[in-house]
């Protein structure tokens, strides 16, 4: 009889043991968590994690590099002297391959699921992130990066005329697959709020800066392509005013917050360029309130608008004077912008070709991209700007990329890259500066990349001629 209820026993548990197993990955699964990627799952963590990372990129490398910022307290590893940490871009490659992957997956999901103008944001995007990893350390692996599921652990590095070859064709290819009549689906995006036509926008805004990197390499025929994109509005819409711009509101409402998780220390020991703030005064310019605060004396008194010498060491500001025009803690307070690509960067490109004899309306287009930088910053054009010997287009280069190099402020490193193309603005040096008072055409490797990936590391680095700062790019020769 007890082997017979042991039976009856065994069975019943098996029983339940059968029951629970058939329905445990039903009643234990998260109804809120994703069973797959979709096309729009990762497009907010992505545009937000570039943002971001270029924010807080600005502020320590590319603005005291461009002489628009510094730090005085600290002459180590001081990007406004040219003295760059062997790991300076480690932060950018480590986000920037991040994101990536999350842009892969899009892709992957949006041709599966055919939807065309998520494939196009993701081309844009890829084609956006490898600009800025190549432009700022020359060669990177692309063809073969993301392909650890494919156990491809050692990536080669990609020559940067191959990256360029490859991104310009996806902007390309990403231009003819947007259809306003499918919009977009999922969530709205925090960039454009799921506008298709504003994305395309982007996608050719971005197609035209990457054009004019390229342009000293006459090969590219970089200019022709300018010129026919500028000239069919139609099959290749740009940015036309500041609404249309790439610029991220960071409006404080999650997930849009500051960079910064103490806006107070955003501005400490950070002082204005005697060069930068200098022009600016020259211009009478609005913009001198966005970002800096006024020169104090001993006694608290208003000095106006000064900034520091490059040399500040041997050559201070007088005595009477107490500090040098800071930088606003309110650049790192919600509400606050973070420009990816602005309509005022498209009117200086148009300025630049007719500057340059391929378009018309220089002057125009100057203006244009003037005022479009100044009201980006929430600030109105005074009535008579353009009248001044400072401000008035002169018909050179020189006056577009003095102008454009402000227009580009906090703009990620677009005004390095710009600075690498022209050589323009022309920035004071000093005999403190490294260097050789050189302004560094790359940065190094990140030290983990070459230790980890060191065979094609090193191939790279055979090839570009050495993982120096002074080594120039593809398109810097």
């Amino acid at each position: 009889m007890k082997f017979i209820k042991f039976t009856v026993l065994l069975c019943y548990l098996c029983f339940l043991t059968v029951a629970c197993t058939k329905d445990f990955e039903e009643t234990n699964t998260n109804p809120n968590n994703l069973k797959e990627v979709t096309a729009g799952s990762t497009l907010n963590p992505v545009i937000y994690g570039f943002a971001t990372r270029n924010g807080v990129q600005v502020r320590n490398v590319g603005a005291p590099l461009m002489q628009m910022f510094m730090r005085t307290d600290d002459f180590i590893n001081a990007p406004a002297y040219y003295d760059l940490d062997q790991n300076i871009g480690a932060g950018l490659w480590n986000d920037y391959y991040k994101w990536l992957n999350n842009i892969k997956e899009m892709e992957i999901a949006a041709v599966r699921d055919e939807m065309p103008n998520y494939q196009a944001i993701a081309l844009t995007l890829r084609a956006y992130a490898y600009s800025i990893l190549t432009d700022t350390f020359g060669d990177v692996p692309m063809m073969e990066a993301l392909g650890a599921e494919e156990d491809v652990w050692y990536p080669e590095f990609t020559p940067q005329e191959d990256i360029y070859t490859q991104i310009l064709a996806d902007l390309e290819q990403a231009n003819t697959l947007y259809n306003e009549e499918t919009g977009m689906i999922y969530v709205s995006d925090i960039l454009f709020d799921n506008d298709v036509t504003k994305w395309r926008k982007f996608t050719n805004s971005l197609h035209l800066r990457l054009l004019l990197r390229v342009s000293n390499r006459s090969e590219t025929n970089a200019f022709q392509k300018i010129m026919a994109m500028l000239n069919d509005p139609g099959k290749y819409p740009v940015f036309t005013t500041n609404e249309d711009a790439a610029v991220l509101q960071v409006t404080g409402e999650a997930p849009l917050l500051s960079p910064w998780d103490r806006p107070q220390d955003f501005g400490v020991f950070r002082y204005y360029s005697e060069f930068f703030i200098d022009n600016l005064n020259n211009f009478e310019d609005p913009r001198r309130g966005v970002y800096a605060s006024v020169a104090r004396g001993l006694n608290n008194e208003d000095y106006g608008y000064i900034g520091e010498p490059i040399d500040f060491v041997n050559e201070p500001l007088h005595d009477s004077i107490a500090t040098a025009s800071g930088v606003l803690r309110d650049l790192a307070e919600e509400p606050l912008i973070i420009p990816i690509l602005s309509y005022s960067e498209v009117e200086f490109i148009k300025a630049e070709m007719a500057q340059r004899g391929y378009t018309a309306d220089a002057e125009v287009h100057y203006e244009n991209a003037v005022r479009a930088a100044i009201e980006m910053w929430g600030e109105e054009v005074p009535e008579n700007y353009f009248d001044s010997e400072f401000t008035s287009y002169d018909g050179s280069l020189e006056r577009i990329m003095l102008q454009k190099y402000f227009g580009l402020f906090f703009t990620d490193y677009q005004a390095w890259f710009e600075h690498r193309r022209t050589g323009l603005p022309q920035l004071p040096t000093s005999p403190t500066m490294k260097n050789n008072a050189e302004v560094p055409s790359r940065f190094y490797y990140p030290i983990d990349e070459a230790d980890r990936n060191h065979q094609s590391y090193q191939e790279a680095v055979n090839r570009m001629g050495g993982d120096e700062i002074n080594v120039k790019v593809w398109w810097d020769q």
